[in-house]
């Protein structure tokens, strides 16, 4: 079982790569048409890292809860 610490630290590296996700696919929303092929990967790894974000606040949430 992870420990508080030890969560908070994955949340700590998974914020940024969540954010790093939002402004490529601002980016790439802003240069469309160019690379419109790729909408669909950048979006998935955006929902994936903010996927994994949300867990790992979940998780948290239940450690500090019990």
């Amino acid at each position: 079982m992870s420990s508080i610490e030890e969560v908070k630290a994955e949340i700590k590296k998974l914020s940024p790569r969540a954010t790093n996700m939002k402004m490529a696919l601002h980016d790439l929303s802003e240069d469309l048409p160019i690379n419109w092929t790729s909408i669909m990967t950048v979006a998935q790894q955006a929902h994936d890292a903010y996927a994994a974000l949300e867990a790992a606040r979940a998780k948290l949430k239940a450690l500090e809860e019990a």
